[in-house]
């Protein structure tokens, strides 16, 4: 199997489990306990049905969508994730410069394998950078400084995640960072040597937005560990709202999902909110967020910029976000699927396959720009 014969989130993720060891492909498919809601997430765009309008002369297609000050030329944007570097050697930067290409945002991570300065410095598109709020405060203040100097677009804090959530696949595995395998874990490796030799060849895997913080060396401090133990579950409103005054500047909350926190999100001077439920990998049998779009739409539309991610396979199902208000919908997998199987390529070829597909089915929808997309579009079974 080849890249040429991936047309659909499906094929890109056959070639990636072709091409990873076992454990780190687990690390990107897996979810938490049992994956209801992992599954649950795709599932819940196929209730909601498409009303296409016919004869509205559509040869001239226009997707592109403001989000939080920034122009994007397409309504899809690539979500922060993890540890990258170790699904391909490039990393962040295969999957920066194909949403530079395709014009639109891009995010680092606090676990992110590429500094976020570099990739500023690098790549002029829109870029976001998504941290944790942490134990220590002082850290807290770090990061977002270093992200203000480094020009930092959007400040984007995950609020699902002061906890680490029960990945099982991770625990059979023994994948953590550094690695600690079992012997299961071991052999996946054996078996894919060309994975192992790009990962020893090329420059040593670090976490540069932690490494002046946290030892990620000394013993084996797995992802989950990071979690439970770095981050602080006591944060509370009050400690946003105090982010979102030092920051002063465009604020996004990732994870939230009730109309209570989206309408304290508009009360502490958020710009903008993610529907999220971190693609299942944490709180298993949460709602998706599609599911939860309209009564959000509902509650704060207007007042506030609202994204969602979780289940995002195709163009039909960000047309479907749109309609209910989203100004745009955020991939993980969706992307890091094919940039572990074919790096940069990978990532243009799944970006232009979306691209593609959200410009014919705007076309079959009568709509020229996304603004034209609306609830009578939709009809729920």
């Amino acid at each position: 199997m080849r890249l040429t014969d991936c047309h659909n989130f499906h094929d890109f993720r056959r070639l990636a489990q072709r091409r990873l060891p076992g454990p780190i492909f687990n690390y990107i498919d897996g979810a938490a306990d049992d994956e209801v809601t992992y599954r649950q997430n795709a599932q819940s765009f196929e209730s909601c049905d498409l009303v296409p309008n016919v004869l509205r002369g559509v040869s001239d297609i226009d997707m592109s969508t403001t989000v939080m000050g920034q122009k994007l030329d397409m309504p899809v944007y690539c979500s922060p994730t993890a540890l990258q570097r170790l699904f391909h050697h490039r990393g962040e930067h295969a999957v920066a410069a194909a949403a530079a290409k395709y014009g639109t945002l891009f995010g680092v991570s606090s676990l992110g394998t590429v500094s976020l300065e570099e990739v500023r410095k690098t790549y002029d598109n829109p870029q976001v950078y998504q941290f944790y709020f942490h134990k220590d405060r002082g850290l807290n203040r770090a990061m977002m400084e270093r992200a203000k100097e480094a020009g930092v677009n959007i400040m984007m804090l995950t609020v699902d995640s002061i906890t680490g959530g029960n990945r099982e696949r991770d625990k059979r595995t023994g994948f953590s960072i550094p690695f600690r395998l079992t012997l299961g874990g071991m052999i996946q490796f054996a078996i894919k040597p060309a994975w192992g030799l790009n990962y020893l060849f090329h420059e040593p895997f670090s976490l540069p937005q932690l490494d002046a913080h946290i030892d990620m060396g000394g013993d084996a401090l797995s992802i989950s560990r990071y979690f439970t133990d770095m981050l602080d579950p006591a944060m509370t409103w009050d400690d946003v709202a105090e982010m979102v005054q030092l920051w002063d500047g465009e604020f996004c909350l990732k994870g939230v999902m009730s109309v209570e926190d989206a309408r304290k999100a508009v009360e502490i001077g958020c710009t903008g909110i993610v529907l999220s439920n971190h693609g299942g990998r944490q709180l298993d049998g949460s709602r998706a967020a599609f599911d939860q779009l309209k009564e959000i739409m509902d509650a704060v539309g207007g007042q506030i910029d609202v994204l969602m991610d979780g289940g995002v396979q195709r163009g039909t199902h960000v047309l479907k976000a749109l309609s209910l208000g989203a100004k745009a919908v955020g991939v993980g997998r969706y992307y890091l699927y094919p940039l572990a199987a074919a790096g940069q390529n990978g990532v243009e070829r799944a970006l232009e396959l979306m691209k593609v597909e959200i410009e014919r089915d705007m076309r079959l929808m009568g709509c020229k720009s996304v603004e034209e997309l609306s609830p009578d579009n939709l009809r729920f079974r």
